[in-house]
């Protein structure tokens, strides 16, 4: 048996993040994930980077409004989840629908 495992696939780890909510969306270099705890004094959350989570999506991409569709992937542009792939860092996939300019809470898979 390996010695050497750390962490299994989407347990939490702990990086440096600023100004950040518990709950909230986040990427660490290319890694999505949702902060499981909000900024610390040292300036560190603590992330998980798989599951499902009820999170706000914007219909949006880097044109303007656009419409969303189950199994869309989903991008954090900014503090922004929507399908924007010119500015936004690839994030998930929506498991459900956002009309076209709408922001909705939708259930969205973590990670790819």
């Amino acid at each position: 048996m390996a010695t050497n495992l750390r962490f299994d696939p989407g347990n939490q780890i702990v990086v440096a993040k600023a100004s950040i909510a518990a709950g909230a969306p986040v990427v660490f270099g290319q890694i999505p994930g949702v902060a499981l705890t909000s900024t610390d004094t040292a300036g560190n959350i603590t992330m998980k980077t798989d599951g499902v989570y009820q999170m706000s999506v914007v219909g949006a991409d880097g044109s303007g409004n656009a419409a969303v569709t189950a199994g869309a992937i989903i991008y954090l542009d900014s503090a922004e989840l929507n399908v924007d792939a010119t500015n936004g860092v690839r994030w998930g996939y929506a498991l459900q629908a956002v009309n076209s300019g709408a922001t909705t809470s939708i259930l969205v898979k973590v990670g790819y």
